[in-house]
């Protein structure tokens, strides 16, 4: 563990190095001027605010992804580069102090999704906020990134495409004692033929932990996440954020902890992943098949499966006017639990790749959210079938074949459906009313699966207990 700098003896006027990498793998020296300190910017934190000079920081400014670079004064390690002032001329940085990092460590891994985040400081029309962390994508197509751009940004992310190499990282864990403070690692949501990566900086190494980011990343608490030791092929100058194009090299071990003033990780650990495979079979194409590791976690996986299938369908086959996906696969599970199975239909002439993505990652939210430690997902392959005529049909009229009925009587119910150009379908649908049904009106809902499954989601919420 690096000797400390404390707060108490920071002053404006003392000047120390940062490290970072500009270029590939080598870390480079920048130097730092102490301007002064922000007290209390969030519960019991204070800011050190500084001006930041050399490598290529005048042209650029702060750079997104130099977040987590360490700062030391006469060689003592003092903090992180975390927050820059919005829309500023100048490379002025907050620095978050090491000793509000360190604790993290130390914590048990109690989840605290979705922990508050420390209010940015306002300064005349800017404010110090944290330095946007780039997410990069590859393999994911431009209308995937735009649809879900706002979400991201709202999670503190900023979405980039093509900013990264991406490509196959080799499987064999990396060796650990290459990682070093100032370091560039690279926080793999999705890795194989597609490619999600949060980039960041390494703030210290203390035998087989880091620390890094000087800032939260998801705010997701307790976590496991897969990161690897990542290479810069160049900064670019941006006017609004200049950012580092990155590639991720080899895996160095897992984030565990992803709080408000830091990312703590266990170096040589492996995270447990879940597999995807995504199988497009289109009418105007060979058929293609997606292989892919993605996080477990209860709130990242359901987004990430659904950017997934709405950018297979979009990079394959067209998205506006008349056409029909068929989607199935299944879920599987650990502990030989029973597969989840999907088998739906979407057609339309428009918004179909949401609505498709949509019904696939909702079941998965309601899985990985219900709470059940022992239900653990093990893979998950989906089978996209695409056609260019518009299967679909609408639910016209259901009538019952009898009016009273009595406790294990069958009851029929005759239901219409009305497809294109006028043509119907007629199903035949039988109930056994159960023995014991209570006397009154037997209502029937006559509905898809996802309505029906929203329908009993709001009547089981109505029957909740409130408080008053």
């Amino acid at each position: 563990m690096s000797a400390i700098f404390p707060l108490k003896d920071i002053r404006a006027g003392q000047k120390g190095i940062g490290k970072t990498v500009f270029s590939g793998d080598k870390i480079e020296d920048f130097q730092v001027e102490v301007l002064g300190i922000l007290k209390n910017i969030g519960p019991d934190q204070s800011v050190i605010i500084a001006r930041l000079s050399g490598g290529q920081l005048e042209k650029t400014g702060v750079i997104q992804g130099m977040s987590g670079s360490p700062v030391y004064i006469d060689g003592k390690l003092v903090g992180a580069v975390a927050l820059a002032f919005s829309f500023a001329k100048d490379p002025i940085a907050g620095i978050r102090p090491i000793e509000d990092m360190l604790p993290l460590g130390a914590r048990q891994q109690i989840a605290a999704r979705g922990a508050a985040v420390p209010r940015p400081a306002k300064s005349g029309d800017s404010d110090l906020i944290e330095i946007a962390t780039p997410l990069s994508f590859n393999g994911f197509t431009p209308a995937t990134i735009q649809h879900f751009s706002e979400q991201m940004r709202q999670l503190g992310l900023e979405p980039r495409q093509g900013v990264s190499s991406g490509g196959q990282i080799p499987a064999k864990m990396g060796d650990p004692s290459r990682l070093r403070p100032g370091e560039m690692i690279s926080v793999q949501l999705l890795s194989g033929d597609w490619g999600i990566g949060a980039d960041g900086t390494v703030t210290e190494v203390d035998g087989n932990r880091i620390f890094a980011f000087g800032h939260r990343f998801l705010s997701v608490g307790g976590t496991e996440l897969p990161f690897a030791r990542a290479n810069v092929l160049t900064v670019l100058a941006n006017l609004s954020s200049s950012f580092k194009i990155s590639s991720p090299l080899e895996w160095m071990g897992t984030i565990t902890e992803d709080r408000s003033t830091s990312i703590y990780g266990e170096l040589a650990r492996k995270a447990a992943t879940i597999p995807l495979t995504i199988d497009v079979n289109g009418y105007r194409h060979a058929p293609l098949s997606y292989h892919m590791e993605m996080v477990n976690d209860r709130i990242l996986s359901p987004f990430i499966l659904q950017m997934a299938v709405f950018s297979a369908i979009d990079a394959t086959e067209r998205t506006l006017g008349m056409g029909s996906f068929s989607l199935k696969g299944q879920i599987d599970f650990q502990q030989n639990f029973p597969p989840l199975r999907l088998d739906n239909t979407y057609a339309g002439d428009f918004g179909v790749p949401q609505t498709a993505s949509l019904g696939v990652s909702t079941p998965l939210s309601y899985i990985m959210s219900a709470g059940f430690d022992t239900l653990k997902v093990k893979d998950i392959r989906l089978s996209i079938d695409a056609s260019e005529k518009k299967d679909v049909l609408q639910l016209d009229q259901v009538a019952v074949s009898k009016r009273e009925i009595h406790p294990g009587d069958t009851v029929e119910l005759a239901v219409t459906l009305a497809g294109e150009n006028g043509a119907e379908m007629m199903r035949s649908i039988k109930y056994k009313v159960p023995i014991g049904a209570p006397a009154g009106t037997l209502q029937f809902t006559v509905a898809d699966a996802t309505t029906t499954n929203l329908t009993e989601f709001q009547q089981t919420i109505g029957v909740l207990p409130k408080s008053a």
